[in-house]
Order: C-alpha cells, then sequence, then structure tokens
C-alpha cells in the first residue's frame, strides 16, 4: 500500500479493493467444521484421563476398560497411529489430566476394588508415571483446566462421596496442590478448558440425583465468574482449549450425545455433530480450531473409535475484526480499480438495519424479556392494562411457541439469561401489590425460589439464574428506589445502592459487571463492578420504559425505544460500546414498555409493548462493523 498524498492532516492511502467488513467476511467464511473417522485406539476405555499440547500429540491413560476393569495402560498418539505405552501406578477412573506428551500429569478419580475416591497425583516424562504429593481434596468425577501444563495445573469440582458434589478449586505448582477460590456451583462432570490462571468450566451435574446443569464458571486466577451458558447441557463431556477459544464435544443428557459447541469467550455455538454419540471420552487440543475425541462410552459398550475436529472458516475468538479489515476508522483512501476516493466509516457504532420478526401469540406490554436474538423469552406483563397475565411464549428465530406458565402473574418484573432455553431468572413486579418474588425456569416448567429483599416493580437486572444482580425499580407509586441485591443462585443480599433512585430500570451485562440505564425518565448510566456502583456517560435521549439487550456485556449493549413523557412514544436506540453511546437506527414502530433481548449491541430483539395500543410486533436489530462511503472530490 503506498501513499497517495496528504488531505488536511489525513494520509491517504491506495488500495485495489476495498476493505472488507468483518461481517461480511464472516457471512462469507462462516465458522464451523467436520469431525473425521482417525485411527482406533487399541484397548477401548471410558472415564480416562487425557492431555496434549495439540491433537496431533496426545496420551490416554487408565479409564474403564472391558469389561469394567480399572486400567493403568496408556496409549500415546502420534498423529498417525496410538502405540502402547507407560503404566500408572494406580489404576482407576473418572480422573483427568494436563500437560504434554512429554511433560503431563494425571490427578484425582477412583478404585473400586477395594473402593476409594483418590487423591493420587502422578507426573509423566515420557517414558513413565511417578507418584507425587496428592490433592489436598481427594474426589473423582472432577475437571481440568484442559490446557494446563506438569508444572501449572488447575483441578475443580468433582465428587468427594456417592452424593457429595465438591466445589473445591486447587491449582498445581509442579510440586503440590493449593486450594484457591471455589467454584461458585459445587458439581461433577464439568468439562475444563484454559491454563491455571484462565479457565472454564462447562455444564456438567450437581446434587444427589445429579441434576443437569446448563451454566458456566470463567477463572481469571483468582475468582469464578458465571458466563453464558451452553445450548445442550450435559455431563461427562470431551473438552479442550482455551477460556476463549474451547470446544465441548459428546457427553450424556441423559443419554449419549454427539453434541459440539465452540466458545469465543463471550457466547456458545453448536457445530456439526460427532459421527458417534458417547460420553467419558477423552479430548485434547490446543483450542476451539482442532480437537480429538477419544474412545468413550456409546450406551452399551466401550468403543474404540476416535474422532478428529477440522476446522473451517473464520474463528471470531482468534482473527479480530480489526485485524481482518486492515482498516482504520476515519481513514482516507483511492480505490484505484474503481477510482473512487473512500473513507471507513466508525464500526464503533453500529448504524445496522432493523426487520421484523415472528408475531406474540399474546399481545402484552410491560412484560419481562431474556435471551439472545434467536432464542428468546417473553415472559408475563400485561394485556390488557392494567391485567397482569401469566403467558411465557419462546422464540425460535423465526416463530413464538406459549409454554408452560408462571406461578404469580406480574406485570413491570424483570429477567435474566443467556437463551429462552433453559435456565432464566424472572424477579420482582406488580401483581395486585409490589412482589418481591422469584422464579426460575428450567428449560420446562418455573419454580419459585426465595424473594428478593425488598418487593418492587419496574427494576433492572442483569446477570443468569445462578450469579444475579437486580438494582433500582419502584416501591411505593411514585418512589425511586436505590436499592441493589445480589443473588448467589439460592437467595437475595442488600449490597451497595444505586447513586440515585430510580424506576423504569433497564440493565445489561453480567452480576459482577452490570450496566444500569434508563429511569422516569432521565439520561444517567451507572456501572457495577460487583462491590459498587459509577456513574458513567448519560445517554443522548432521556426516556423510560425502554429495554435492553439484557444478555450482554457490560461494554456493548443496544437501548431500544421507550417514552420521554406519557405519551411520547419514541423509536430511537442507541448503542453503548463501553465509554459512550451513539446514536443508531430507529426501529420502525416507536413504542414503549415492550421486552427485549439480545447479545451485545450487534445483535438485539424488541418485542411487545405500547404504540400506544399494545401490539404483538416483533423487530430484529443486525448491525454492520463498519461502512464505506464515497468521498466527493473537487
Amino acid at each position: 500500500m503506498s501513499e497517495y498524498k496528504g488531505i488536511k492532516g489525513f494520509q491517504v492511502t491506495t488500495r485495489t479493493e476495498d476493505p472488507t467488513p468483518y461481517a461480511q467476511a464472516l457471512a462469507d467464511n462462516p465458522y464451523g467444521g467436520t469431525w473425521a473417522s482417525s485411527t482406533n485406539v487399541n484397548l477401548s476405555v471410558r472415564s480416562m484421563a487425557s492431555f496434549g499440547a495439540t491433537a496431533s500429540a496426545a496420551l490416554k491413560a487408565g479409564g474403564i476398560g472391558p469389561p469394567g476393569s480399572e486400567r493403568t495402560a496408556s496409549e500415546l498418539w502420534n498423529g498417525s497411529s496410538w502405540t502402547e505405552d507407560a503404566f500408572l501406578n494406580s489404576g482407576r477412573q473418572y480422573f483427568v489430566g494436563s500437560g504434554t506428551t512429554t511433560a503431563g500429569l494425571v490427578f484425582g478419580g477412583i478404585k473400586n476394588s477395594p473402593s476409594a475416591v483418590l487423591g493420587l497425583t502422578e507426573t509423566y516424562d515420557g517414558s513413565s508415571f511417578s507418584e507425587a504429593n496428592d490433592l489436598n481434596t481427594a474426589r473423582e468425577q472432577l475437571s481440568r483446566a484442559s490446557s494446563g501444563t506438569s508444572t501449572a495445573s488447575l483441578a475443580f469440582g468433582g465428587a468427594t462421596g456417592p452424593s457429595t458434589n465438591s466445589d473445591t478449586n486447587e491449582s498445581w505448582n509442579g510440586s503440590s496442590w493449593t486450594e484457591l477460590a471455589e467454584i461458585n456451583t459445587a458439581r461433577k462432570n464439568s468439562g475444563g478448558a484454559g491454563t491455571q490462571t484462565a479457565a472454564l468450566n462447562i455444564s456438567g451435574t450437581t446434587g444427589p440425583s445429579s441434576s443437569i446443569v446448563s451454566n458456566n464458571e470463567s477463572w481469571n486466577g483468582s475468582a469464578w465468574t458465571e458466563v453464558s451458558e451452553v445450548n445442550t447441557a450435559r455431563g461427562s463431556v470431551g473438552s479442550n482449549g482455551t477460556s476463549t477459544s474451547a470446544l465441548m464435544y459428546g457427553g450424556f443428557n441423559p443419554s449419549q450425545v454427539a453434541v459440539t459447541e465452540s466458545w469465543d469467550g463471550s457466547s456458545w455455538t453448536e457445530l456439526a455433530d460427532l459421527a458417534t454419540a458417547r460420553e467419558g471420552l477423552g479430548g485434547v487440543g490446543a483450542n476451539s480450531l482442532s480437537a480429538l475425541a477419544i474412545s468413550g462410552y456409546n450406551g452399551t459398550v466401550n468403543i474404540a473409535n476416535v474422532e478428529e475436529w477440522s476446522f473451517s472458516g473464520l474463528d471470531p475468538s482468534t482473527t479480530p475484526a480489526a485485524a481482518y479489515a486492515d482498516a482504520i476508522t476515519g481513514d482516507f483512501y483511492y480505490n484505484s480499480t474503481t477510482g473512487q476516493f473512500k473513507t471507513v466509516n466508525d464500526g464503533g457504532a453500529p448504524i445496522g438495519t432493523w426487520a421484523s420478526g415472528g408475531s406474540l401469540n399474546t399481545t402484552r406490554d410491560n412484560q419481562a424479556g431474556a435471551g439472545l436474538q434467536t432464542s428468546a423469552m417473553a415472559i408475563s406483563g400485561s394485556n390488557p392494562p392494567p391485567t397482569p397475565i401469566s403467558s411465557t411464549e419462546n422464540y425460535d428465530g423465526t416463530s413464538w411457541t406459549e409454554i408452560t406458565e408462571i406461578n404469580t402473574n406480574r406485570r413491570y418484573a424483570s429477567a435474566n439469561g443467556p437463551s429462552g432455553n433453559p435456565s432464566v431468572i424472572f424477579m420482582g413486579g406488580y401483581s395486585t401489590a409490589n412482589t418481591g418474588d422469584t422464579e426460575i425456569w428450567n428449560g420446562s416448567s418455573w419454580t419459585e425460589v426465595n424473594n428478593l429483599n425488598v418487593g418492587r416493580n419496574n427494576l433492572g437486572s442483569a446477570g443468569t439464574y445462578t450469579a444475579n444482580v437486580a438494582f433500582g425499580g419502584e416501591g411505593s407509586p411514585g418512589s425511586n428506589l436505590a436499592i441493589t441485591e445480589l443473588w448467589n443462585g439460592s437467595s437475595w443480599t442488600e449490597v451497595n445502592d444505586l447513586n440515585e433512585g430510580r424506576n423504569s430500570k433497564t440493565g445489561a451485562g453480567t452480576s459482577t459487571a452490570a450496566l444500569s440505564t434508563d429511569g422516569a425518565p432521565n439520561t444517567n448510566t451507572e456501572l457495577w463492578d460487583g462491590t459498587s456502583w459509577t456513574e458513567t456517560t448519560n445517554f443522548n435521549t432521556s426516556r423510560n420504559g425502554s429495554v435492553m439487550t439484557n444478555s450482554s456485556p457490560q461494554n456493548d449493549a443496544l437501548l431500544m425505544t421507550g417514552q420521554t413523557a406519557p405519551g411520547g412514544f419514541i423509536a430511537n436506540c442507541e448503542h453503548w460500546n463501553g465509554t459512550t453511546w451513539t446514536e443508531v437506527a430507529d426501529v420502525a414502530t416507536a413504542m414503549t414498555r415492550g421486552g427485549g433481548a439480545g447479545s451485545g449491541g450487534t445483535s438485539g430483539i424488541k418485542f411487545g409493548g405500547s404504540t400506544p395500543s399494545n401490539t404483538t410486533a416483533t423487530e430484529e436489530f443486525t448491525a454492520a462493523d463498519f461502512q464505506i462511503k464515497s468521498v466527493t472530490t473537487s
């Protein structure tokens, strides 16, 4: 690229073609991949340990072999064949490993004869296993950071007995284990990815009855934080990768599944299934781009089958938009092919477009919304005003379907959840009076759990069904509340208030990084860091009764519609980039008090609301990452 000339302080370069917007690049090269059969292992096992730096250099050890015996043997994979290798000092099952084929680590597990849950740790030097210091808490069915090393690994969760799940988290420094901050949800049979300082704890089972959970937790080296849920909850999976680029495949729910999902650091995407459904399989690989699914149990017998994952397309987790586009916002350039001067518009403000979606079955306003653009939930509300309804609907990206009703009819409530199905939390609102009622959706039914400490309506919230923050709202008529409460999966606790009491609230983010906007009406915006609220940049158009992409992160959200005064309905929408608010495309129909969902500022949906009469209409937002405009010269 050569310099053309300078214009008012800007450098003008010459290009033979326009830079490709990242959104278009993703459309042209969709993220995906395929599983293909690889070389079978010599001994079919399940519930073994597996580790390796890449999918072409792996080791599997121990596990349950035919006909149910605990194995000590291991096998080494060199990218083309499996070779019998060193023997463990202690045969076992339901244990895990990390490291490479020349410097590995295995730990935990259980022996049936004699029955014992193990803390036993063994190191592997490329030729033999040696016993090392035990875990502090012996456990089986635990998980690990799949990209850990023989000198820096992480062991979390598991079970200490037949019906006792563990929340223990331990780190290995090459010679001993140290207990660190516990995971939020005690569980076993979960998947794991990442390193000792940046890990992911994926799905699994919890409780004496081994109920499957869909929630996931991210580790930053000091604490665990709830992140977006998987699409298909399951246990005993294969997994590998990093905390921002991971792959999960197989497992049981409650029978064996073949589903594959990738993690990009913010959400899960379903990809091509395994050819053979299985549980108790081994999984190795450096990231979401490659993986090896090893052996396992197909529901009848252990299988020797091995499958290898081949990536295709553009990976959002490893290919940032800025790097791909090769364009700087505000740059001028000359397209020598078309003979045009052009400029690159601001990619931080997604102009975007709105399009009609499927219609709700039940007309409503003042409803709660949760989920993603293509998997949303509309919960309760009123129709006609002010009569609360119990109706709940689920959106699949095309149409809305009536599902199980909530237990307590109400309007002006709040809801959160990364998808419309399952695991949504629904709280507060107004029935015949303010209520603190809280309900959890598990994918098929609503269950009442512990109430908010302060009943209120028109509150905001952010997070998941296991970690949530609820804030603001209306107490007695006309009273604006600043109250903030944290949900830990079982109860609410009052914490530091908002700086300004408000109602008609909306919010986005997580329980430790939330965004609070709107409120009766004003332009105030506050950020929550898990401990306190800080006022930040106001949005541009004062309003109340707006909705937001409530499954979105704190630094990327879409604020939609509302009213400026009674009857003053607006179509205005704004995008938050973590620092500033920018106006984006208006919705087709001005309205207020609808429902909203979405993930980030580039993918949103709003549904129902008052226009001023209640509506069933749905609109969906899609944004481009940047735009290219021709420049008129003279």
